[in-house]
């Protein structure tokens, strides 16, 4: 068999796509694509017509003709193959079957013809062969894609962090130097002296100080409640071009809205007001305080099993008095042999290892005590696995294309092993022109068309919800189109399960009240 070239022509011999496999002139080819509607007439049932030179193998499709031009010598059985192969080719890639349709599609189809015949011989290829070769698709490079940009939005977040840590030393240097008299005083006063942040300032030069804590913040805490910084009572500055600014951003929401784009009315609190948000974490009130938190860094593959599953794990301390920082934590653990414990330079790592008790190398040395900040960093963890029973959320996504219209089905499965809350599941779409047609969903959804994700929201999966399950139907689209998922839920306990379950005083005496807050939530959590 030898396909000499390949056309789309409307009924009155317009031709729209055409394409030559062997060496032969425009002026032939030309030739033999007018001859062909002259030929065929009306009323005949048959897909072939043989001239003296060439065999014509042809399908109508709706008032277009699919055109196959062939030597006589070729096997008609297989010629008929190619045509069926063509035209689901052309199904696939024209917006319509029409002539604007195929117009539109006309270099795809012809690269498309191109991976289906070579030097006139059909290649033993399907349809969804050729759309990949001529996306020229590639499940590692998106997969290295993914892991750069999850490295390259890590590496953003620390920088955010340590210019917010700029930020907060400047206000804190500005504040101390205009503290005057009241600073000094609390300086002197002997607040901080044989404190623990003092002494491991001065013993680790170059380092800064243990924990990360300096005398430079505790002199700054006995400043705050010294006198309320100046700036609380200075008089507003610029009011009337706040006004105008205000005014122009109202003008620009309501253009917004307008547009019929979901906006969140961002108000700007009072004084009373943002007093309240801060605390929105409320602040501890127990004499001690010990926070277990993990983040989860998971991508699992669309067609099962783990790609990455880390779990990075710290314990933090924070005391409020001084007077309780001379204490040791003794904490339990459930012993998996897959999670790794790191304990802090200054921690006895022996007192830790044959005891699970967390004091210092100096026990005569008081944790530094503070009531801002994250606390003191005495315990990470790590966990890695690829086993897919320890994940807990796995995702399933189901795309199928029917004529006009893709159905994709989702479905999720909780672990046992956590009950998860404020569950959002972000799948991307095709950009549409309105809202996708949900059909049936367990919980809530809501689109936002500026980024073209659906986002599907569970307040809560406990054993009453397991698994969920949500329909929706778009215009057609590759199934490539719905990935990468993303994942975003928080839970009340951890993989560790490690528990406080003493706070020893070194002085004796009765041990000080503590607390212990544990927290799960996701840094990356992806389906790819």
């Amino acid at each position: 068999m030898v396909v000499l070239a390949a056309s789309i022509i409307t009924k009155s011999g317009k031709v729209l796509v055409s394409r030559a496999f062997v060496g032969m002139s425009r002026i032939r080819i030309e030739g033999l694509l007018a001859a062909f509607p002259k030929l065929v007439g009306t009323g005949k049932q048959h897909t072939y017509i043989e001239t003296e030179n060439v065999r014509y193998v042809y399908q109508p499709i709706e008032s277009l003709y699919l055109l196959l031009v062939t030597n006589k010598q070729s096997n008609i059985l297989e010629d008929l193959d190619t045509l069926r192969t063509f035209s689901k080719i052309v199904l696939e890639y024209a917006l319509s079957l029409e002539e604007e349709g195929i117009c539109r599609a006309a270099f795809e189809l012809i690269f498309a013809f191109d991976e289906v015949i070579t030097l006139g011989h059909k290649e033993n290829v399907t349809v969804a062969q050729v759309k990949q070769y001529c996306e020229m698709e590639s499940h590692e490079e998106r997969l290295h894609k993914l892991v750069m940009q999850s490295k390259i939005n890590e590496t953003k977040d620390v920088m955010k962090r340590k210019a917010s840590e700029i930020d907060k030393s400047k206000i804190d240097k500005n504040r101390g130097d205009k503290g005057g008299l009241m600073s000094l005083n609390s300086m002197g006063s002997g607040r901080i002296d044989g404190g623990f942040s003092s002494e491991m300032s001065i013993s680790s030069t170059g380092s800064g100080s243990a924990f990360g804590l300096s005398t430079d913040m505790d002199s700054f805490s006995s400043k705050s409640k010294g006198r309320p910084p100046a700036s609380a009572t200075a008089p507003p500055k610029g009011l009337g071009m706040q006004l105008g600014k205000t005014q122009r951003t109202n003008q620009f929401l309501e253009s917004l809205k307008a547009e019929g784009e979901v906006i969140l009315e961002d108000v700007r609190p009072s004084a009373s007001q943002s007093t309240q948000s801060r605390s929105a974490a409320p602040p501890p009130t127990d004499p001690v305080t010990l926070t277990v938190e993990e983040k989860l860094n998971v991508i699992l593959k669309r067609d099962g099993g783990v790609n990455n599953f880390d779990v990075q794990g710290t314990l933090s301390l924070q005391i409020l008095n001084q007077e309780d920082g001379l204490i040791q934590v003794q904490i339990e653990t459930r012993g998996n042999p897959d999670i790794l414990f790191k304990t802090h330079p200054n921690i006895n790592k022996e007192l830790f290892s044959n005891e699970n008790i967390l004091g210092l190398k100096d026990p005569s040395r008081p944790f530094p005590t503070g009531q801002s900040g994250e606390g003191v960093g005495l315990l990470k963890w790590r966990m890695q696995s690829v086993d897919e029973s320890v994940v807990p959320l796995t995702i399933n996504c189901w795309p199928s294309v029917s004529g006009n219209e893709t159905y994709v089905s989702i479905e999720y499965e909780a672990s046992s092993m956590f009950e998860l809350q404020n569950v959002v599941i972000l799948v991307p779409l095709p950009a549409l022109r309105e809202a996708p047609s949900v059909r049936q969903i367990d919980g809530e959804w809501r689109y936002d068309s500026r980024n073209s994700i659906l986002e599907w929201s569970i307040l809560l999966i406990d054993n009453s919800n397991r698994s969920g399950s949500m329909e929706f139907v778009v215009p057609p689209a590759d199934s490539s189109t719905f990935f990468p998922i993303s994942v975003r839920f928080s839970a009340a306990n951890t993989f560790s399960d490690l528990k406080v379950a003493n706070i020893l005083p070194l002085r004796g005496g009765p041990s000080p009240k503590f607390s212990q807050r544990t927290l799960l939530s996701t840094e990356n959590y992806q389906v790819v």
